[in-house]
């Protein structure tokens, strides 16, 4: 018999096998001084593209002030207990009605967390009869969500519509036997990617099959659509999307998240969704913070001016320099590369050290091997020279790699002792 300790320390893990030497650099960084483009990063000031910080929110004086008096007010502990038995609150319920009214649905429930939230919303939602048909390149948190399912739940590839249509096929046969519904769940705005989902395509498909849907679009909500309400505002689908979820910590600059849609399921939903029925509720820093945060979004229509400026001179300027952006036709930019692990890091590293550029990396086995992502979140807080520097940087160390500067046995050894 196995010792389940020794096998876990053992392996590693898919990405855990490089931490003796990716600790505190590669893996679990430490960005310290003020949130911004430019933070510290050991010892030195990097510009930074790695924060989901999209309206500048997070650090903007006005949001600072507001929960500075949120804490001052009710201290971190305020209210007690989970909402149903203790931690409800006037300002929780005006925060829900705020949400709902700026996404155009009738109610919304607050969530502690996001990831958390939404598997225990697709927990509360599906029983054993029920079928669940997703895009196959939903979230980590979707997925969890999808694993605690005890029904049958079908997968089509990303944004395929005429796959998406063929499982919703099968998933009405099954649904015919156990005699359950269809919950399709898809994301407005995918973060590795930063391509939309087919919202509008997907709605257009219940005039010929029986389904609701839920999206995820944490990325979306205020800053995608005219008015900052999300993918579904931007692709004028609102109506047809049945539930809409996003958290608070990309545009929001803040925690929690929140679902909405119709009131009696939203009802059922508050009786029902155990992640918010056995935790504590959100505390009112976060709640009087976010109601100050949904009033600059609606009062300050520049912020989103200014990430979406940003975004188009940086993206435009790495297309122009032959850079590979995939399909990305939102604020996430991802930069695609050929490359192993070693060879990525060896450029992050150069990057890092040599142009202070901080940006994020993902490889195998995230991504199929001999691909290399960088992935860059444009905010409103980036400045012209920002996109400047980076731009720069990318143009040499591309040169760099292409050449072979990078070619490496192993990960460079810049850990921190764990």
């Amino acid at each position: 018999m196995a010792d389940i300790f020794e096998k876990l320390v053992k392996d590693g893990g898919p990405i855990g096998q490089h931490m003796k030497r990716a600790h505190g650099y590669f893996a679990f960084p430490k960005l310290e001084g003020e949130l911004g483009s430019r933070m510290t990063f050991r010892g030195k000031e990097r510009i930074v593209w790695s924060l989901n910080n999209y309206l500048g929110l997070a650090n903007h004086p006005e949001t600072r002030k507001a929960d500075t008096i949120a804490a001052e007010k009710w201290g971190m502990g305020y209210p007690m207990g989970a909402r149903m038995m203790s931690g409800n609150s006037v300002h929780h319920e005006q925060l829900e009605k705020v949400l709902s009214s700026f996404v155009n649905r009738e109610d919304a429930m607050l969530l502690n967390f996001g990831y958390q939230g939404i598997m225990s919303c697709i927990d509360a939602l599906v029983g054993r009869r029920d079928i669940i048909v997703y895009d196959a390149e939903c979230h980590a948190c979707i997925v969890d969500g999808i694993r605690m399912h005890m029904g049958y739940s079908y997968t089509f590839k990303h944004n395929d519509i005429e796959d998406c249509e063929k499982q919703l096929q099968r998933a009405a046969k099954m649904a015919e036997k156990t005699g359950g519904g269809i919950l399709l769940i898809t994301e407005g705005v995918y973060g590795m990617s930063g391509d939309q989902g087919k919202l509008k395509e997907i709605v257009e498909l219940k005039q010929k099959y029986e389904f609701r849907i839920l999206i995820d679009d944490a990325h979306g909500f205020g800053a995608m659509g005219p008015t900052g309400a999300g993918t579904d505002e931007e692709q004028g689908c609102q109506e047809g999307i049945d539930l809409y979820f996003s958290t608070f910590v990309k545009s929001m600059g803040s925690i929690g998240a929140f679902i909405a849609g119709p009131k009696d399921v939203l009802a059922y939903l508050r009786y029902n969704t155990r992640s918010q029925i056995f935790a504590k509720s959100l505390p009112m820093i976060i709640v009087e913070g976010m109601l100050k945060r949904m009033e600059m979004l609606k009062s300050m229509p520049e912020l989103r001016e200014k990430l979406w400026n940003v975004t188009r001179t940086l993206q435009n300027g790495l297309r122009e320099k032959g850079f590979d952006l995939g399909k990305t036709n939102t604020m996430v930019t991802p930069v695609y590369m050929k490359g192993d692990v070693p060879e990525a890091t060896a450029m992050v590293l150069d990057l890092r050290e040599n142009y202070n550029i901080f940006c994020s990396i993902v490889v195998y086995p995230v991504i199929p091997k001999g691909q290399i992502i960088y992935r860059l979140i444009p905010t409103a807080a980036h400045s012209a020279e920002d996109i400047e520097l980076t731009l720069k940087a990318f143009t040499e160390t591309k040169a760099k790699l292409d050449a072979g500067a990078y070619k490496a046995a192993e990960i460079p050894d810049m850990a921190e002792a764990i």
